[in-house]
């Protein structure tokens, strides 16, 4: 038996950019290293990572004297004597990147609240991004990024998690010469996911699927991922996720006896009033999808947008 939604992951693996320092790579300041083991132990086994400290990458040493940003968005050393501005700014940009994790707090990796000092060196506001960072943002704003303090959040990590997936699977997809049939097939496997996180670019991007056979091929690519992205940037509500499972159910609820159809409606009721975890209505689906008989619902990236191990969905 196929499992459920577990076909496009097979051949995807998340392409994701990270700070160096947060896999062990002793590049710090200090010379010492953030191991993140979140990172190290449990998604390592299931994305490809791209290392990077463009601290290092500027010639900076290790250990090193610290840096940080000016109030007007310079980025110098502690003493104000260096200024590695042009240098940060001369960075290469990252490609075909998944996803980031960033490192909290760095003036060059930090996504939010980094201090900008006064030149007397009293903070202006806690308003800044890190340098490269903020570049990488700017270039990729749909890019899911994180920093390693905010994954320490159950909710934020399963939501980091499912996009990088999301977008490992459009990009294996669109990386290549492909069908206006393949996109059919592609968006139809992610409607109760993409329903669960944006319903009106669900169907925007449904009107992108429609024109496909006889729009650009480059054209429909660019304009697919800009809106199946930006969905995927969407928070899953417990209402849209409520409201995906029951869209299942209205799909394959003829097929199942009244025991199971009571059974299925009264567990998405119960997480829908927060005494389950989405975990709980979701293995229901994937137990029915299972049999082989339920074709539309096992193709659905919605039961496994991860893979299983990783276990995120237990305390969403």
């Amino acid at each position: 038996m196929r499992e459920a939604g577990g076909e496009e992951l097979a051949d995807a693996r998340p392409r994701v950019g990270v700070s160096s320092c947060l896999l062990g790579e002793e590049v710090r300041f200090n010379g010492g290293h953030k191991r993140y083991r979140f990172l190290t132990d449990e998604l390592a086994p299931y994305v490809d990572w791209v290392p990077y400290c463009p601290e290092v990458e500027i010639g900076l040493g290790t250990p090193r004297e610290p840096i940080r940003l000016t109030a007007d968005g310079r980025l110098v050393n502690r003493g104000g004597t260096l200024d590695h501005t042009v240098a940060m700014m001369a960075l290469p940009m990252p490609a075909e990147l998944d996803g980031y994790v960033f490192k909290a707090k760095s003036p060059s990796c930090g996504i939010r609240a980094i201090p900008r000092y006064r030149d007397d060196g009293v903070p202006a506001d806690h308003r800044g991004r890190g340098l490269y960072a903020g570049r990488v943002l700017d270039r990729f704003p749909l890019l899911a990024a994180e920093d390693e303090g905010r994954l320490n959040d159950a909710g934020l990590r399963e939501a980091f998690t499912e996009r990088i997936f999301a977008a490992a699977r459009l990009r294996s997809l669109l990386g290549g010469p492909w069908e206006p049939r393949q996109l059919v097939e592609f968006h139809a496997r992610h409607k109760l996911q993409m329903l669960a996180h944006d319903p009106v670019r669900y169907r925007s991007a449904g009107q992108i699927v429609a024109a496909a056979g006889s729009a650009p091929r480059a054209s429909t690519s660019a304009a697919y991922r800009d809106v199946f992205l930006a969905a995927m940037a969407g928070r899953a509500t417990k209402g849209r996720n409520a409201n995906a499972l029951l869209h299942a159910y209205s799909r394959i609820g003829r097929e199942l006896d009244r025991a199971r159809r009571e059974d299925l409606v009264s567990r998405i009721d119960a997480y829908r009033r927060g005494e389950e975890p989405l975990s709980v209505p979701v293995a229901l689906l994937a137990h029915y999808a299972s049999g082989g008989e339920l074709g539309w619902l096992a193709s659905q990236t919605f039961l496994r947008p991860f893979p299983g191990a990783l276990r995120l969905r237990h305390s969403v």
